[in-house]
């Protein structure tokens, strides 16, 4: 039956509850991470003359992955060479724990600092690691400058306006990511004090100045537990929908964003408010994902792989960031490592993770069709072809999901990206990846 406001109700007949091991969880997370990250990807390699060549070597490594998984840095990364390694090696995404929050910016009014901002955003670009800009306001009173807490009205709001164009504009087109008002189902500062529609001016200000800016909200308890009634999954999506119906429907919301300051995880759970949460038809991330210090070590890294693999296997999710900056009497709730940089279990588990949702080196022969199959997680790829007769011959592509005008013609044709036959650069052969797979050249999109 359809209710007055337009929505559907449903009448359960019968129900029942089915025990699951977690043996059988395991691989239904197995199956959706073979479905929604993985694709077949099929190299056809061809002569000059375009007949297909049986025996080619074919030499296949992902260079880059298109779910970023990463970790929040502070400024005790500057100039801290082992620190950068160790991160560089691991990492393709950050967040900065602290750097650009209003209270670290500009503690005193009218006194702005970038300086650690600056120097963290030039490590960031430097070694081609994507960063969420986090956060422009914070709801919560105690975390609010204590100059701020002190103004009202006009005053409030020119600071506001202030703070918020003088970040955006600095850091235009650095940040993937923009946790516009931060933690506002848990707490209402700027709401309180300038109306109840100040946070859907926070989101139209954030737009205005950078229409390519992507806008998320951000809070807690959404996925962690069912006893925070502030932030049940419910009161998400309520305020995800106020914000994009208010002022006739011109705000449009980015993306959804989740801290995951865990204890103990509960992944039925997590799973289907991920699921509810996925009705909003937005890109979701994990933000600050961590296992709360009151947990040995050990503890820690078993619900941390638990939260990892719940997260990377549900389609919604698009990226994680772990809350595990490093400082020198340790981190929030988590480390990764020692200061000496040995893992500790929970990095271990992040190290086999990362190592696990990475397509290996794959090396085979063509066979008497010309062609070689894989499944490859997506990302970007090297492969190399040679055969007899030929030198080594370099292709960088991408496997990208498919978009939904290519699910459309992919029953009515393939279309295929080729080196092209030039003896003078490619040696007179030719190499035909199978858009059907679907194979794209151009950079993985971070942004959905």
């Amino acid at each position: 039956t359809s209710n007055d406001d337009g929505r559907t109700q449903l009448e359960v007949a019968s129900a029942s509850l089915q025990p699951f091991t977690q043996e059988q969880w395991k691989n239904n997370q197995d199956y959706f991470i073979n479905t929604a990250r993985k694709r077949a990807v099929t190299i056809h390699v061809a002569g000059e003359s375009g007949e297909s060549v049986e025996g080619a070597v074919v030499n296949v490594e992902q260079i880059a992955k298109d779910f970023p998984i990463g970790s929040a840095i502070s400024k005790t990364i500057l100039g801290n060479i082992p620190y950068q390694e160790w991160f560089v090696k691991r990492f393709d995404a950050t967040v900065f724990e602290n750097e650009l929050k209003w209270y670290a910016t500009e503690p005193h009014q009218g006194k702005l600092n970038y300086t650690f901002a600056d120097q963290m955003i030039s490590f960031v670009r430097a070694n081609k690691i994507i960063a969420r800009g986090h956060n422009i306001f914070w709801e919560d009173p105690k975390y609010t400058p204590d100059w701020v807490r002190n103004l009202t009205g006009k005053d409030l709001r020119s600071a506001v306006n202030q703070r918020i164009r003088s970040l955006m504009t600095r850091y235009r087109g650095e940040f993937v990511h923009w946790d516009v008002s931060n933690e506002m189902l848990h707490f209402d500062f700027y709401e309180s004090r300038l109306g109840k529609n100040a946070s859907y001016e926070l989101f139209a200000a954030a737009r205005e100045l950078d229409s390519l800016a992507t806008l998320f909200l951000n809070d807690f308890n959404v996925v962690e537990t069912c006893s925070d009634e502030r932030s049940t999954v419910d009161e998400y999506i309520t305020r995800v929908r106020e914000l994009e119906r208010y002022d006739g429907g011109g705000m449009r919301m980015d993306g959804v964003g989740l801290e995951g300051h865990f204890t103990r995880p509960n992944v039925a759970l997590m799973r289907a408010n991920l699921d509810k949460l996925a009705t909003l038809e937005l890109p979701v991330w994990l933000t600050e994902i961590d296992i709360s210090s009151t947990l040995d070590h050990r503890t820690q890294a078993i619900y941390l792989e638990q939260v990892l693999r719940e997260g990377f296997s549900h389609p919604s999710v698009n990226g994680i960031i772990l809350w595990t900056a490093l400082h020198p009497n340790g981190c929030y709730q988590m480390c990764l490592t020692d200061d000496k940089f040995h893992n500790l279990p929970a990095g271990d588990v992040v190290d086999q993770k990362l190592l696990e949702w990475t397509t290996g080196e794959v090396k085979a022969k063509t066979d008497d069709h010309g062609t070689f199959s894989f499944l490859g997680f997506l990302g970007e790829y090297r492969v190399s072809i040679m055969y007899e007769g030929s030198s080594e011959k370099v292709k960088i592509f991408v496997v990208v999901e498919e978009r939904e005008r290519e699910r459309e013609r992919a029953e009515k044709d393939w279309e295929e990206v080729t080196w092209a036959n030039d003896a003078s650069t490619h040696g007179g052969s030719s190499v035909t990846l199978d858009k059907q797979s679907p194979i794209i050249e151009k950079s993985p999109n971070y942004n959905s």
